[in-house]
């Protein structure tokens, strides 16, 4: 069986959490939690980042500072996982659904401007696969309406967007507040985890607080305040140096985890490009500000048929492929709450969106008996 994913590990971290251990500190904010921190604001110029325990966290923690309230309005992407959405839903926001790219299964930045009302707090925009949304687009328009931006990075570790200007700037990095996740599927894993990632300086010393149960304990332990105390609402988000040594062995080899995933994206893209455009498959488009970071490669079937004869034929090859997102817009949860109008892109990306195997110890044998297999699924 090729399995749709396989966590790799680096060697180092069963090493960092037996040193997180012996160190006596393992409730979080410590030694490697620090270390992640700075890894993170050195390399991509993060303004502050917290880790938390998961990309929901982080989300749920953006909600909280742009002060989400009962009946506010929240744009965002219905093709995306469930929590780009319930982050808002549980402070009362209203999910309006914007429609997917013709190109891409991001949000249509050119369907945003017609769905902005007064009532518009937000807008969440979803980096997948790790390709970047049109962020000068979605940044202007969030200027003009005095809207904030938190970017849904949880597939985009290490991938950028070139803005007009010519200026490269990392995802996450432009958006009022970003998401990132480390679950195992990711690039970049530990396990569960997320982080916060803190852009807008006004956001910065709440959060810091948010994440701490409410408390200014981390103000505290730096000597800023003589004892700490319940300042605000928050929760326990930040997680324990178990899974911050774990992410930390990871981040030390982000370079050589990116380059292969995106051989492994490249030799895919080159074997399969001439058999998807005979069969009427779409492959992974990037457009020209954006980069690829290896995070996924998937195709988009013709129909829905087209899509289970495939999945099927990779099975009993022992070869395990994936679909994605049901539109949120389509879930039993929100189908009665959704007031706009259809969304064709995302409910074509619903139907005919298939990932294929992609993980580091992948192999060039494995790529091609992937290939094969596909290419033998609709003779």
């Amino acid at each position: 069986m090729i399995p749709f994913n396989k966590p790799y590990l680096t060697g180092k971290e069963a090493h960092y959490m037996y040193d997180a251990v012996n160190s006596g500190k393992l409730s979080g904010n410590g030694k490697y939690t620090k270390m992640c921190h700075a890894f993170f604001q050195d390399k991509f110029g993060f303004k502050k980042c917290l880790l938390t325990t998961s990309c929901t966290d982080a989300l749920e923690m953006a909600a909280l500072l742009i002060n989400i309230q009962p009946e506010d309005e929240v744009i965002m992407p219905s093709y995306t996982f469930v929590s780009t959405a319930n982050a808002f839903v549980l402070r009362g926001a209203k999910i309006v659904f914007a429609d997917s790219r013709k190109d891409h299964p991001g949000i249509d930045e050119e369907a945003i401007e017609g769905l902005i009302t007064p009532k518009t707090r937000a807008i969440v925009p979803v980096h997948y696969a790790g390709v970047a949304c049109d962020m000068d687009r979605i940044m202007e328009l969030a200027n003009r309406y005095s809207l904030f931006v938190v970017e849904d990075a949880a597939q985009a570790i290490d991938s950028y967007y070139t803005g007009k200007n010519g200026v490269k700037k990392p995802l996450g990095s432009i958006g009022h507040l970003a998401a990132f996740s480390f679950h195992e599927t990711k690039n970049i894993i530990s396990g569960e985890g997320g982080m916060l990632v803190i852009n807008d300086e006004q956001f910065a010393k709440r959060a810091e607080i948010l994440w701490e149960k409410g408390t200014n304990r981390a103000a505290f332990f730096r000597g800023e305040v003589d004892k700490y105390g319940w300042v605000d609402i928050g929760s326990s988000f930040l997680p324990s140096e178990i899974i911050a040594a774990f992410l930390y062995a990871q981040l030390e080899h982000l370079e050589q985890i990116q380059q292969k995933r995106r051989d492994i994206w490249n030799y895919y893209n080159d074997k399969l490009g001439q058999w998807a455009s005979e069969n009427d498959i779409d492959l992974p488009f990037i457009p020209d500000f954006a980069t690829n970071n290896g995070h996924l490669f998937y195709m988009v079937c013709k129909n829905l048929e087209q899509r289970t004869q495939i999945v099927e034929k990779l099975k009993t090859n022992g070869i395990l492929s994936v679909f994605h997102y049901l539109s949120l817009h389509q879930s039993q949860f929100y189908r009665n709450k959704h007031t706009g109008s259809d969304l064709p892109q995302s409910n074509r990306y619903s139907d005919c969106l298939l990932r294929l195997p992609l993980f580091f110890e992948l192999s060039t044998s494995d790529i091609t008996r992937v290939c094969d297999v596909l290419k033998s699924a609709l003779i």
